[in-house]
C-alpha cells in the first residue's frame, strides 16, 4: 500500500515505516513560537533545566501578536523572549518584522518535505509548500526546543481534489471558506488534509498558503499541498536549502476523497460565531458593516493588498465604515508601497497599522465597539476574537471587504471586478 505526504514525512523523519495511526519520535526541521504563547515555553524549557537550545539556527521566535506592546503585562514577556533569544542565539523577529506564519516561509527556513512545528494553532499555514507542519502547545515547544525531537500521532488523510476554473471575483480564501461550511469545525480533527488538482495547480503560492492556513479551522493537524513549478520557483527565491518534494502515492489509503468544482463557486462569507457558519454572499449581501480588516496570516499578502488596492482605486469608504490593513511582513509592507498600493488604499480612506497580527487577535489595534459588525479576512470570527464579545465577526476574502467597505455593508466584490 502506498502512502500519503503525511505517512512520508513522518517517516523519512522517525527513521520508521510509519502508517497512519502509529506513534512516532521524530526528528525537527525547525520550530517556531510568538509571543502569546514563547512565554510559557521559556519558563517550561527553564523547569525542564533546558540549559541550551538544541539547533538555535532551527528555532525562531516572532513578536507579532501584541506588537507593538499594548500594556507593561506584555511588555515584561517581550523582555523575556529577547533576553532568552539573545542568550540562546535563536532567530529574533522583533516588532514590525512581521506575522510569524509570513515572516517562517519568507525569510527561507522552511523547504518541501520538512517537519515543522509552531507554538501557534496556524503553523499548518507552510503545507502549501510541501511541508508538514502543525501548531502544538507551550509545553511541546519547550521540549522540541532541547531536544530537537517531538511525539506525533501519524494522521489518516482526508483529499480535496479542487477542479474547475476560478471565476473572476472568486478566490482561494472563498474555496476554504465553502470546504469548511460543508465538513464543519471538527470534520477533519487530527487529521492532515491533502489540496489537489487543476485549480489548486492555477493559483499563486501565496493564494495557498490562504488555504493550508485555514486547514486547522476544520480540526485539520495539517493542509498539505504538492510541490509543483510554482512551488519550488518560490521556495528557490527565499531559500538556499536543499530539499526534496513529497507527493502522495497513486495507490495511498485516503480516510475519504471530497470533489470541488470551483467554476460554480461564488463568494462566501462565514458569519458569527463559528467559522464553519457559512453562506454564500448572495444569502447575506446588504448586511450593515462598521469596520473592515484586511491582513493576517491569512490574508495580509502581496497579492491580497494587489486585490483589495484595485477595487479601492479611485472610490472611498464609506463614511459610516473603517477600513484597517495589516501587511504580513515588513517586506509586504515596503513592496506594496512601491507598488502605490499603500497610496491607493489610503486615499479611499484605510489605515494601515504595523505589520504583525494586528486586530485579528483583539488586545490592541481596531477593537470594535459593543454591536459592532466587522468584516475581515481573518481565520476566526469567535465570540470576542478581535477584542470584544458584544461585536460581531464575518469572515471573506480581500476582495469582498475591500467592496464592502465602500458600501458599508457586505457586498458582492464580483461588480467591481
Amino acid at each position: 500500500m502506498g502512502k500519503t505526504i503525511a505517512e512520508k514525512i513522518l517517516s523519512a523523519h522517525s527513521g520508521k515505516d510509519a502508517n497512519a495511526g502509529d506513534i512516532v519520535i521524530a526528528d525537527l526541521d525547525f520550530m517556531i513560537g510568538q509571543d502569546g504563547t514563547s512565554g510559557v515555553a521559556i519558563d517550561v524549557f527553564n523547569k525542564m533545566e533546558g540549559g541550551k537550545v538544541f539547533d538555535p539556527s532551527k528555532v525562531a521566535i516572532i513578536i507579532d501578536h501584541s506588537s507593538p506592546s499594548p500594556n507593561e503585562g506584555v511588555s515584561a514577556i517581550h523582555k523575556k523572549i529577547r533576553e532568552f533569544s539573545k542568550a540562546q542565539g535563536i532567530s529574533l523577529f522583533d516588532i514590525g518584522c512581521g506575522v510569524c506564519h509570513q515572516i517562517t516561509p519568507e525569510m527561507g527556513f522552511v523547504v518541501p518535505g520538512n517537519l515543522v512545528i509552531g507554538a501557534d494553532s496556524h503553523t499548518c499555514t507552510y503545507g502549501a509548500i510541501n511541508v508538514f507542519s502543525t501548531g502544538i502547545g507551550s509545553t511541546d515547544l519547550a521540549a522540541g526546543m532541547i531536544s530537537g525531537k517531538l511525539w506525533f500521532k501519524v494522521p489518516e488523510t482526508i483529499k480535496f481534489q479542487i477542479n474547475g476554473k476560478w471565476p473572476k471575483g472568486v478566490f482561494s480564501k472563498d474555496l476554504i471558506l465553502k470546504i469548511i461550511g460543508d465538513i464543519g469545525a471538527d470534520g477533519a480533527t487530527y487529521m492532515a488534509t491533502e489540496f489537489v488538482g487543476p485549480a489548486i495547480e492555477d493559483l499563486s503560492v501565496d493564494a495557498r498558503f490562504t488555504i493550508s492556513n485555514m486547514a486547522i479551522e476544520m480540526g485539520g493537524k495539517a493542509g498539505l499541498m504538492n510541490a509543483d513549478k510554482k512551488t519550488i520557483e518560490w521556495v528557490r527565491s527565499h531559500s538556499k536549502k536543499t530539499f526534496t518534494p513529497v507527493e502522495s502515492d497513486k495507490d495511498a489509503k485516503f480516510a475519504k476523497t471530497m470533489e470541488y468544482d470551483v467554476s460554480k463557486l461564488s463568494p462566501q462569507i462565514a458569519k458569527p460565531h463559528t467559522v464553519d457558519n457559512v453562506s454564500p454572499i448572495e444569502a447575506i449581501e446588504g448586511l450593515e458593516i462598521q469596520q473592515g480588516f484586511i491582513g493576517t496570516c491569512t490574508n495580509g499578502r502581496l497579492e491580497d493588498l494587489e486585490i483589495a488596492a484595485k477595487i479601492l482605486k479611485g472610490k472611498k469608504v464609506n463614511a459610516g465604515c473603517r477600513l484597517i490593513v495589516a501587511p504580513a511582513s515588513k517586506s509586504i509592507f515596503i513592496e506594496a508601497m512601491k507598488k502605490g498600493l499603500v497610496q491607493t488604499i489610503m486615499d479611499a480612506g484605510g489605515v494601515f497599522v504595523t505589520p504583525g497580527c494586528g486586530p485579528c487577535v483583539g488586545t490592541h489595534n481596531g477593537v470594535p465597539s459593543d454591536g459592532e459588525k466587522v468584516l475581515s479576512t481573518a481565520n476566526r470570527n469567535f465570540k470576542g476574537r478581535m477584542g470584544n464579545n458584544k461585536a460581531e465577526i464575518y469572515l471573506g476574502s480581500p476582495a469582498t471587504v475591500a467592496a464592502s467597505v465602500i458600501e458599508g455593508k457586505i457586498a458582492d466584490s464580483r461588480k467591481y471586478m
